[in-house]
Order: C-alpha cells, then structure tokens, then sequence
C-alpha cells in the first residue's frame, strides 16, 4: 500500500490535521463510482494542489489550499460529479495561482483535465478589453460547447467565495455579490441546481441590501417556530389518509429564501406578516416513472379534499416541465387557521432533479428519452456562443436576455410545441420559427384573433405568422423585440434588404461628390459615416439610395462654411455629443473634494446602503447598492467601484418616492398636505392622487435629507386616519 506523502511544514500541526480532516470529508462525499485506481488519482490531485498553494493564504488567514478542497466537496455532494470533476474542481487555481502550467497539468492528469482547468482559469488581463469580468463571464459560458463541468465548477467555486466573503472589503464584496446575482444565480437557475441558486441569490443580498436582508432573517427567527407548527398540523391528516390510499409518500416544511421572500413583498407590495408562502408544504412520492403523473394527481385530489384550493394559482409543471428540468405541481390551499398555503407535489426523481438540475437529469435520462428543455437550452445556449460577436458585453447581455429569462410554451398551427422567453412577442416566435418568416411578417393570428406584431405572448398561445413577399424587415422592430435571437436575424435580414441597394447608393455618392469637386474615396465615404453615426458601407450606400443622406449632408460634413475643408472638429464633436446622455440629477458638490450625479434610477438619499463608480471626466455615480442597474454596473465594471464613503453637507436635499394606498374619505388630501408642509416641513415636490372603488393611490415624491428623515414620514403616514399601506417606491427597503 502506498505511503501517504507528507504535508509541507508550511501548514502547522493544527492546519495539517484540518487538511487531512476536509480531504475525508471530501472522499465521503463523492457519490459516483470510487474504485482502487480513482481514488488514487484524486488522492494524487489533492497532494499536488496541497503542494503547489503550500505557501499562499487567503485574506481571512486561512491556508488557501481550504478553498479548492470545499470547492472539490461541493461539486462532490451538492452537484453529484464523479472522479474527472474532483480532480479539475482541486486544480482550479493551480495555473491562475502558482507556478504550475496547464502543460504540467497535461502531462501529470491528462488532457481532459488540462482542458477543464483552462476553461475556469481567469483572464487576469486583457488587451483591449472593456470589462474583464464580462470577459471572463465569456469564457465560463463558451466552455459549454465542449464540456459542462467547466460551468459546474465554476458555481461550486462562486459558492465558496460568497460563504467566505465576509473577510473581503466593502468594495470587493459588492463587486463580487452584485456579479453573482446578474450572472451566476441566474446560470445556477438555467442548470436546474436549485439549491445553489438560492443560497447564491440569499449570499448576495446579504451583500448589497443587508439592512432588508437582516430584518427578514429576524422576522424568519420570530415567526419560524409558530409557523412550522400550523404547517405540521396542516400537513397530519394528508399523510394520514395518503398511506390508507397506499401512497407511498412523505412531507417536508420548506423554509423560502430572504431573497425569494423579499421578490415577493415587492412584487405583491405586501409587508412580511402579510405574505403567504414564507413556508412550503412539499409532498414527494416514492413511485415508478411510469406512475408519477398519476401519483402526484392523487395526492392534489387527497389534498384537495381536505382543504379548498385556489384553482387560479395551481401550476401543472409536470405536464410542462421547465427548461431546465424542473417538473413539480405548485396549489395553493386555504389551511385551517384562515391562511393560504403553498404546496408542492412531485415525485423523488423531481425531487433528486430540482435540487441537483443538469447531472441528476443525466442520471435518469433514458437512451430513447425525447429531446428534453435542457437538451434545447444547451442547443440554444451553444447556437448563441457561435453565432454572437467578439464583444463580451454584448454577448453576456444577450446570454441574459435568451437563456436566463423564464420561459414560456406557445404553439403552432400544427400544435408543435415552442419555448420562448418571458417577454416575447410575435415578432420574436416569427423569427424564432425562421429567419426568411420574420423578414416578411405583417401580423398574426393569436388564438384565431388577428393581432399585430409587438403584441406579448403568454404561456399556452398558439401563434400563426402571416407574411407578405412586399414586407421587408425595417429598423423600428427592433423596439418591440425581447430577445437577442430575434435580434440577431432580424440585424441579418436588414442588412442582406439593404445590400441590394448598394449599387444605386454609390452612384448617387459619386455624382454628389463630382458636383462638388471632390474625389469619392474612403476616407470621404467614412467622415460622413462618423457624423451619421453608420458603422457600415451597407448602411451608408442605402441612406443614399432613399435619399436619407443627400448632397446637402455631404457638403455640410465635407464642404463645412468656414472653408477649411477639415472635418476632424465636426466629428469629435459629435461623438462626444453622443457621450451626454444626461438621465440623471446635475452635479452636486459634497465636501468641495468631489462631484458626484444622484441616480434617478432609484434616488438614493442619505442613511442608504450605497455604492459608487468612478469613471474617467466623470462625477461619481451614486446608487442604492440593492439598486438594479447597479448591480448591472457591478457585474461589468467592478474595477470602477470606489471606496467612498457619501457624506453630502446636511443644508442639500434630495428626491424620494412614496406611495400610499389609503381609503378615499374627505379631507385625506388636506391632512397629507399638512404633515408634510406644517408639521415636518418638507418640500414636496409632486403629489400625483387617483381614485378607484373607493381606494386612493396617491404617489408623493418630497425632498429629504436623509433616511432617519423619510423613516420619520413613513411612520407618520401610516398612522394617520385612514391610512393602509406605505411603502417607498425605486426599490424600496421595506417600509
């Protein structure tokens, strides 16, 4: 038997007993086949990743060697990957982070290896580039056209550095957060590992919006004990009558996420204590394949009869499973103690699939199986990686667009069956159908109603395009598009229409450029270009051809009035007219150090968690950190994060948005009014009120100095006669 090798002194004897203790922990974690010859080879991976990170350490002071072995056990366990996937998961840094190659790797693990190390390897530079962290967002995602555990690993690795962020500065950590609720929870929701994806969606909340985060986790505490009582009395008499039935069947009490919780007061506009659905009733099957749509019908009509369901809500995703995999029945019951309950119903292969997505499907996926949503995802998925331009931000925003929206199943006249994103219209099942439909559409059919392009479709429309040879596709579609697929073809189709208009634009550009006495070169051709914002000849010759660019364009770009015939000012000037898009507050002066613009995207004031950018003759941009463009901006430019901390002078005030929901009864309007103008003596700066079945909805937006000030208000409004709810609108924390 060969002897274990030794652990370098670097460690200390407490540290070395902690490495052998996680490289156990890691061994019974792996579920997969663990023959003699692979646990040697990962016995060898370990040894090699303890020897090469021997003398690096994390910022918490931990051996860094802690990081790869989680990592290596949550891909282990959480995922379910086998012997290959441990290996690379315990190299993934050895080429980022130490003086080993990937051709050491090569030659020592072979080329599988060698090739999966690669792709999880960062760019830690990069020529040219606009933002590296979309860069290597790229690089991840493209790994998907050869091997899939690049992607896992990865979310295993992203796992780690969340449940260790704490020891990272502020500014990293909303780097990092921000990057992980865009991009990866998102890509952990696509591969089906659901619980990877929640506790990444709850860690980055922790992060960029910890005031709301920690105030659910409290009421969570609060409430937890009662709560999980009324469900265990709600869940007895099913399981009673379930195993009278024969049904082979046990229940679970499932706690929803912070995150999932506050998406929901948001979108319900609902305080915690009145949102239902903080817990989940879940019953799971043991059953054959064969019977589980059966069985799990059974248990909704057993359910059913105890208490009554609220028929709107119920959602068949065994019928219509979702494209990563998911297949669950969702009710929702009235329960005993006159509240609604959520209930989930599925068998414990959906179970096995809905916990550890894309590998448990591998694992019960059938050789004459259909094609399945996860089957069409990577197809898409991998379509979009070989198709799409070289410039990372664009590609990792498409990715978003197509591949990470919820989908929805929409028909055709022959009642094949199409999945598309959430959001899409006509135009886009048109040109999801083919690129020559879309091109020449001029309306539809929607469940035999005759309806126009830009309409949305939902789950369960069946669609037929009518299309016209006269049609061509025009520019303004663009407007009602939602995903990039779409896009993408209909770009293609205007620029083939517009090509054979290329011969008729030269020669008027020739003749203009005869009248004026100049010659028609390039150089001519690309200054008009400029100023007309085209970056194609295609583009160029066609505005020419319709008369868009005439001879009075030219000679104003070409010929200016003062005679110089120079262009260069002209250009310049219109490429940083092009940079003023002034969306936001002007400039306001702190401390008489710095300028910063206070984002209207979600008016952040005085007292928010808040995060700042900095970029180049540019104030600071100051955003609630929970803010969503922020979290965009975070995702992309997390080099552009400042350590600031927004200390505005106490006379300047700024913008926030309430809004009220009281009962319309006399003089509401006139007491509003006189809190705010008499009593706290604010300015308001717009007070919009309407009126409907006796309830008003009044918005306020009001001038404060900080959050202590609007807190004051919020509480005053909802004590006052009258009053229902108030909640501060632009993301709001919760009020």
């Amino acid at each position: 038997m060969p002897m274990t090798p030794a652990l370098p002194d670097t460690y200390s004897k407490e540290e070395k007993e902690e490495i052998e203790r996680r490289h156990q922990r890691l061994i019974d974690a792996w579920q997969t086949r663990k023959e003699a010859q692979d646990l040697a080879e990962v016995d060898k991976a370990f040894y090699f990743a303890v020897e090469a990170h021997k003398d690096q350490r994390r910022r918490s002071g931990e051996p860094y060697i802690y990081h790869p072995i989680e990592v290596a056990t949550m891909a282990a366990h959480d995922i379910g990957l086998g012997r290959t996937s441990i290996i690379c998961a315990l190299l993934h840094d050895v080429v980022e982070d130490t003086k080993y190659t990937l051709d050491d790797l090569r030659e020592m693990f072979g080329e599988k290896v060698s090739r999966v190390v690669d792709g999880l390897t960062k760019f830690d530079k990069l020529e040219g580039t606009e933002s590296l962290q979309a860069e290597n967002f790229k690089k991840i995602i493209s790994s998907l056209t050869y091997d899939v555990r690049v992607v896992l690993i990865k979310l295993s690795d992203r796992l780690h550095n969340m449940r260790t962020l704490d020891s990272m500065p502020k500014h990293k950590q909303l780097k990092i957060a921000s990057e992980t609720s865009y991009l990866y929870a998102p890509l952990a929701y696509r591969l089906g590992l659901h619980a990877i994806r929640i506790e990444l969606e709850d860690l980055a909340m922790k992060y960029t919006n910890p005031t709301i985060y920690n105030n659910i986790r409290k009421r969570l505490d609060e409430v937890r004990e009662h709560r999980m009582g009324e469900m265990r009395k709600f869940i007895e008499p099913v399981l009673v009558t379930l195993a009278k039935a024969g049904i082979k069947a046990r229940a679970e009490i499932k706690e929803r996420s912070v995150n999932s919780i506050w998406k929901r007061m948001l979108d319900k506009e609902l305080s915690f204590e009145e949102l239902y659905g903080s817990f989940v009733a879940r019953f799971i099957t043991d059953c054959p394949v064969d019977q589980e749509r059966l069985e799990c019908w059974k248990i909704y009509a057993i359910l059913t009869g105890f208490y009554r369901p609220n028929t709107a809500k119920l959602k068949d995703w065994i019928s219509f499973p979702k494209t990563n995999g998911y297949e669950s029945l969702h009710a929702v019951v009235m329960g005993q103690t006159g509240n609604w309950v959520e209930v989930q119903i599925r068998s414990q292969r959906m179970e096995e699939i809905a916990e550890k997505g894309f590998p448990a499907y591998w694992k019960y996926k059938s050789d004459d199986q259909t094609e399945s949503g996860f089957d069409i995802w990577l197809k898409k998925a991998q379509d979009l990686i070989n198709t799409e331009s070289n410039n990372a931000i664009e590609f990792v925003d498409n990715f978003k667009l197509d591949l990470f929206s919820d989908e929805i199943h929409v028909f055709t006249p022959q009642g094949q069956m199409i999945l598309l994103p959430k959001g899409s219209t006509v135009l886009d099942f048109a040109y999801n159908i083919h690129s020559e439909i879309g091109d020449h559409s001029i309306a539809a059919n929607v469940n035999s109603q005759l309806s126009q392009l830009d309409r949305k479709l939902r789950n369960g429309d069946q669609v037929e395009i009518i299309t016209s040879e006269a049609q061509h596709p025009q520019e303004k579609w663009f407007e009602f598009l939602a995903t990039a697929t779409a896009k993408s073809r209909l770009k293609n189709g205007i620029k083939e229409f517009r090509r054979a208009f290329r011969e008729q634009g030269e020669e008027k550009f020739n003749e203009i450029m005869k009248k004026l006495g100049l010659d028609p070169t390039k150089a001519n051709r690309n200054a008009v270009m400029a100023v007309e914002k085209l970056t194609s000849a295609i583009d160029f010759y066609y505005q020419m051809a319709i008369g868009k660019i005439d001879e009075r364009v030219v000679r104003s770009v070409l010929k200016p009035q003062s005679g110089n015939g120079s262009f260069v000012r002209y250009i310049t000037f219109g490429l940083l007219g092009n940079n003023k898009e002034k969306d936001e507050t002007p400039s306001i002066t702190s401390s008489g150090e710095f300028d910063f613009n206070v984002s209207t995207c979600c008016n952040p004031i005085p007292g928010d968690d808040v995060i700042a950018f900095s970029f180049p003759g540019e104030p600071l941009q100051i955003h609630r950190s929970n803010c969503l463009k922020a979290i965009q901006l975070s995702s992309r430019y997390g080099n552009n994060i400042v350590k600031a901390k927004w200390q505005p002078k106490s006379e300047i005030a700024f913008l926030a948005e309430l809004k009220v929901t009281a009962l319309d009864t006399a003089g509401l309007l006139n007491r509003m009014t006189n809190l705010l103008s008499n009593e706290m003596r604010l300015n308001l700066h717009s007070l919009h009120m309407e009126a409907k079945n006796d309830v008003v909805e009044a918005t306020l937006s009001i001038f404060v100095h900080n959050t202590q000030e609007l807190d004051d208000l919020i509480a005053k409004l909802n004590h006052m006669k009258d009053v229902q709810k108030v909640i501060r609108k632009n993301a709001s924390e919760g009020k």
